[in-house]
C-alpha cells in the first residue's frame, strides 16, 4: 500500500482553502497538469500504488495530490489502486464557495461605492470645493476614477465623444455595459459619438449593439474631434492638449454650456451607428473620401491625416490609392494636380458623391 501522503506540494493553502475554497494557483495546477493526469487515470481505469508517477520526486506528484485532495480519486485498499470519481460530485463543493465569495465581494464593493458617492456629493457642496474654483486638473489614475464617479451620479444626460477606432472590452461585454444599463434604467439619456472608422471594430460594434438595445444612442462622424465627457450639462471633462495623462474637469456653467453646444452640433451632423442600410454605408464611405481629399489639399502628413480620420497609416494609404485610381493618377503629384484642375475642395455635398465629379478626360 502506498504510504500516507503529505499535504499537497502545490502552493501553500490559506485557511479559506482548507474550507474548500481554491485559488488561482490551485486552478493553474489543475488546468495544466491535474486534468491531464485524471484523463490518463480514467482511461486506464485507475492507477496502482506502485506507479512511477506517484513517487515523491515524480513531476506528476503535485497534480496527483491535488486530485486526491479534491476527492477526484479514492483509494481501493483491496486492489492497492487509486480509482477515479465522478467530477460532477466534486464540482459543487469547489465552485460554490468561490461563487459565494464573489457575490460577497461584489456586494461589499457596492456598499463602499455608495459610501464614497455620498462623500463626493458632500464634498462638492462644501465651501472648500467652491474655494478651489470651477476648474480642477486630474492626473493619472485619478482621471478614470473621477469620470466613473461623475457618470454614476448622472441624473438626466451623459454626452460622450470617443475619438478612437476601437473599444477596450477587456472586462467583458456584460460588465462594460452594466453602468450604462443602470443609468438608462434610471431615465438618463446617453449619447455617444465615435468616428466612422470605429464601425470596423468588432468590439465597438458589439458594444454599440448592446447599448442601443438598452436604449442608448450612438452616432459616428467623419471628422476628427477631441475626447469629452459632459454630465447633466453641469460638469465637462476634457484632456490636456499635449498630455493624455492630464485632464481638466470644468464646472463653470458658461464653458460647460458652450462645450455641450459644440457636441450637439457634431451630433446633429453624425450618422446613427445602429443603421445597416446600404445608403448609410455609401454615405459614410463618401464622407471618408471627402475627408481624405481635404487632408491631401491641406497638405497634412500621412500620420496626421490617418489620426484625424481615425484609421491606421496603412488604411489611410489605401484611401489615397483609391483616389489615385479614381482620378487615373499614377503619383500623388498627378493626383493633386487633377484635384486642383477640377476645383475639388472636399467640401462638396456628400449626395453628389464620386459620380458628381468630372473625371480626367471628361468634357
Amino acid at each position: 500500500m502506498i504510504p500516507a501522503l503529505p499535504r499537497c506540494r502545490c502552493p501553500s493553502r490559506s485557511k479559506e482553502a482548507e474550507l474548500n475554497s481554491y485559488g488561482p494557483d490551485e486552478r493553474a495546477l489543475f488546468e495544466t497538469q491535474a486534468v491531464v493526469l485524471y484523463e490518463q487515470i480514467a482511461a486506464d481505469g485507475g492507477i496502482d500504488d506502485t506507479d512511477e508517477r506517484l513517487k515523491q520526486d515524480a513531476p506528476e506528484r503535485a497534480a496527483f495530490e491535488l486530485l486526491r485532495e479534491l476527492g477526484l480519486l479514492h483509494h481501493d485498499t483491496e486492489v492497492a489502486r487509486w480509482l477515479p470519481e465522478d467530477p460532477s460530485t466534486v464540482q459543487a463543493r469547489v465552485v460554490a464557495p468561490l461563487s459565494f465569495e464573489g457575490a460577497r465581494l461584489l456586494e461589499e464593493s457596492t456598499q463602499w461605492a455608495r459610501g464614497f458617492a455620498s462623500l463626493t456629493q458632500a464634498w462638492r457642496r462644501s465651501p472648500e470645493a467652491d474655494n478651489r474654483g470651477p476648474f480642477t486638473y486630474l492626473r493619472g489614475f485619478a482621471i478614470p476614477e473621477y469620470v466613473s464617479s461623475l457618470v454614476a451620479e448622472a441624473e438626466s444626460e451623459v454626452l460622450t465623444a470617443q475619438p478612437q477606432t476601437g473599444r477596450d472590452l477587456g472586462r467583458g461585454l456584460s460588465e462594460s455595459t452594466e453602468r450604462e444599463r443602470i443609468l438608462l434604467d434610471r431615465g438618463v439619456r446617453i449619447l455617444t459619438l465615435y468616428q466612422h472608422s470605429s464601425r470596423r471594430s468588432t468590439a465597438t460594434r458589439e458594444y454599440v449593439g448592446r447599448v442601443t438595445e438598452l436604449g442608448g444612442e450612438v452616432r459616428t462622424l467623419d471628422e476628427f474631434f477631441n475626447r469629452i465627457v459632459i454630465v447633466d450639462r453641469r460638469v465637462a471633462v476634457i484632456p490636456a492638449p499635449d498630455d493624455l495623462k492630464v485632464a481638466l474637469a470644468i464646472r463653470e456653467p458658461t464653458a460647460v454650456a458652450y462645450l455641450a453646444d459644440v457636441f450637439m452640433r457634431s451630433w446633429e451632423r453624425a450618422r446613427p451607428f445602429t443603421s445597416s442600410e446600404e445608403s448609410t454605408v455609401r454615405h459614410i464611405a463618401q464622407e471618408q473620401r471627402a475627408m481624405t481629399l481635404r487632408m491631401l489639399i491641406e497638405g497634412h502628413s500621412d500620420p496626421v491625416s490617418a489620426k484625424r480620420l481615425g484609421v491606421s497609416p496603412r488604411t489611410y494609404a489605401g484611401y489615397v490609392a483609391d483616389l489615385k485610381a479614381e482620378f487615373e493618377a499614377e503619383t500623388r503629384f498627378q493626383l493633386g494636380y487633377t484635384i486642383g484642375r477640377l476645383g475639388i475642395s472636399g467640401d462638396e455635398p456628400v449626395e453628389s458623391g464620386p459620380s458628381g465629379v468630372e473625371r480626367p478626360g471628361e468634357s
